[in-house]
């Protein structure tokens, strides 16, 4: 009977003095002067075995400190080749008027870091990429080298279907950004700065017909190309899309076997 008495009391002092609940596993019950806390430990199996772990969801200092960079992702752009002046007029050389609209650049940048200057608002970036570049000929061109020069001349015999000199250069950028939010996803970015390159391939690729019948070559060469290339660059966006412009510093050719020669090149981004 006494037993059945203060657990009445008992309850009935918790529902008068009030209860306050410090996070799901703990009650704490006022009465007076006196304090009770009732703690429940039915969830720590759950933990010890790692199917609850509350201080996962608490972000680390390492990721505090890791900022986004807009940078690794792909690139798909379209290149016109432009002059000294910055425009197309190449009348000693009409075979650098190339075809944009199938001059095309991919890029694929695999690896990015910035460095906040002001957490993800400001920072410098930097990365390693990949840039595929094709110059597409207008006419049936044959391009040629000597050990001086570099020039081409029209194939009177075969119609090319696709006539295309391809490169590769391995990428590094550095580039200020700027960002408008902490969140990558809902944040606009502007970055500009440089991106250096090195050649590690190129080659001539021509699809063409003779006599009625269809014949590709593939010939690797260097072509006059410049071993090295630098490009300044802009780049914007907003989350994982966004929109870039390049123009080549350096001359795309050797200087000394041709004239100069400087691609623009502008398309879309998509940013991991």
């Amino acid at each position: 009977m006494k037993t059945i008495i203060y657990t009445s009391i008992f309850l009935l002092s918790t529902t008068l003095f009030g209860q306050e609940e410090l996070n799901p596993d703990t009650t704490r019950v006022n009465m007076g002067k006196i304090e009770i806390i009732l703690v429940d430990h039915s969830n720590e199996d759950l933990e010890d075995e790692g199917e609850i772990d509350t201080l996962d969801a608490i972000p680390d200092e390492d990721e505090k400190e890791r900022f986004e960079a807009h940078w690794a992702g792909v690139d798909m752009g379209f290149s016109m080749l432009l002059n000294k002046d910055m425009n197309t007029n190449f009348d000693n050389y009409p075979y650098w008027k190339n075809d944009p609209a199938r001059s095309m650049t991919w890029n694929v940048n695999v690896l990015e870091h910035k460095f906040a200057i002001a957490k993800q608002y400001f920072g410098v970036t930097t990365g390693l990429g990949f840039s595929f570049t094709q110059v597409a000929f207008k006419d049936n061109y044959l391009l040629q080298t000597t050990g001086d020069s570099l020039f081409a001349t029209i194939d009177t015999v075969n119609v090319y279907s696709k006539n295309k000199l391809r490169a590769a250069y391995l990428t590094v950028p550095v580039l200020l950004e700027f960002c408008t939010h902490a969140d990558e996803d809902k944040s606009f970015y502007l970055a500009a700065g440089v991106v250096g390159g090195v050649r590690i391939a190129s080659r001539v690729k021509r699809i063409g017909e003779y006599d009625g019948k269809e014949f590709q070559e593939k010939l690797k060469g260097t072509y006059g190309l410049n071993s090295f290339k630098l490009d300044g660059t802009v780049r914007l966006g907003y989350g994982s899309w966004g929109a870039f412009a390049s123009y080549s510093l350096l001359p795309l050719f050797d200087t000394a076997k041709t004239t100069e020669v400087y691609p623009l090149t502008f398309g879309l981004s998509l940013n991991f």
